[in-house]
């Protein structure tokens, strides 16, 4: 686990001590008890670094690989979905294919939208396409949106999906890369802070993969339309909450994961409001906190690699209702958060997989469900002991 230097502890304990009372209990710190009375079974093994995963109308659940597959659960096997007409997948690096999302409006025959990456090592970006599934395969796979500008090698795709309850599509984009990495003639992070790319944003959508008309940036001279929130580094995890809020969590370098509570508009601060350092010179990036940019509800220090976020309302776990459960990559376990009514941070706890966790959600039958990245990943349930 990467050990994070006591200046920089001691930087974010000054710092925390000028800040106003909602920010000074502020987490930092990795540190948390064990959950208890719960378990991980397994379910099904053998996919080759799954990504993510979503359950059907009828209660199937399919599952996307980072090479560029989707398979549907049957029993305890999985069965590989055709894709017809899906583009070429750029599999290098983070690249591949990504998130997966079922239209909610849809029973039958439902359209599926899948994230992935496009392009070549020299010129690639994040893709939004959307097909049928007739039940066996998925056909008419169409292009949607492409994120702009166009980057240079693997880093950084951001991908996550997520419905709003007014039908509207959120979709994150990465910035595109760490230093030296170069997107039109800057940093690829200072993306993040330029609203003329859809890098390091969340872009709010139709289902047709338009901008949804009255986006909070719109009218901002030189902003895409298609801004929802921006300042991000890479979001790999998204909830809506009970309440229609929205969660997030993203990836910070050298320590400064982040799990923010996201709202249209936002300025989230990357890379010149970071608790992270950065990867060649161990400094930190930006500043812990800058007048005008909203400030994460917790960041994790050191980083856990967050991964897939889900909140659970499930039966299963009567205890854990309302509570958020974020996927650790680099801690290889599940982070249980607990919220008050507005949002805020009371604890954390965790479950420990020890498996690089990739996604985690909760299933129609009101079990959690985990998949690991691995050449044989699984897919695990959590259930009560």
């Amino acid at each position: 686990m990467l050990r994070i230097p006591m200046s920089h502890c001691l930087s974010v304990a000054l710092m925390t001590l000028a800040l106003p009372a909602a920010l000074a209990q502020l987490p930092t710190s990795d540190a948390a008890p064990a959950a208890k009375g719960w378990r991980a079974e397994l379910v099904s093994e053998g996919l080759s670094h799954p990504w993510s995963m979503a359950w059907l109308p009828d209660g199937r659940l399919l599952v996307t690989t980072k090479e560029g597959t989707l398979h549907l659960l049957k029993g305890k096997r999985f069965q590989q979905v055709a894709l017809e007409g899906l583009p070429p997948v750029f599999t290098n690096g983070q690249g591949g294919l990504l998130d997966i999302a079922i239209h909610p409006g849809d029973k039958k025959n439902p359209r599926i939208y899948m994230t992935m990456a496009t392009g070549t090592d020299e010129a690639n970006r994040t893709t939004l396409v959307q097909g049928v599934f007739d039940g066996n395969r998925v056909h008419g796979i169409k292009t949607l949106f492409r994120a702009q500008p166009d980057k240079s090698g693997g880093q950084h795709f951001g991908a996550r999906l997520l419905w709003q309850k007014d039908g509207s599509l959120l979709m994150s984009i990465g910035d595109g890369g760490n230093p030296p990495q170069q997107v039109g003639g800057m940093l690829a992070r200072d993306q993040a802070q330029n609203l003329g790319s859809h890098n390091g944003s969340i872009l709010r959508l139709t289902d047709a993969g338009k901008a949804v008309p009255g986006n909070p940036l719109a009218a901002r001279p030189g902003a895409l339309p298609e801004i929802w929130s921006y300042g991000h580094r890479n979001i790999q995890g998204m909830a809506l909450d009970a309440n229609g809020r929205v969660w997030a969590t993203e990836h910070g370098p050298r320590g400064g994961d982040e799990l923010n509570l996201v709202e249209a508009g936002q300025n989230y601060g990357w890379p010149v409001q970071s608790y992270g350092r950065d990867y060649r010179t161990g400094e930190p990036v930006g500043q812990l906190v800058v007048p005008g940019m909203t400030q994460p509800k917790i960041a994790w220090v050191p980083s856990p690699g967050a991964s897939g976020l889900t909140q659970y309302s499930g039966s299963q776990f009567p205890q854990w209702r309302g509570s958020l459960f974020s996927g650790g990559l680099a801690s290889t376990d599940v982070r249980r958060i607990v919220l008050d009514k507005d949002g805020n941070v009371l604890s954390q706890e965790r479950l420990e997989i020890g498996k690089r966790v990739r996604d985690v959600r909760q299933g129609p039958d009101g079990h959690l469900y985990v998949i690991t990245d691995e050449d044989n990943g699984q897919l695990l349930r959590i259930v009560a002991q």
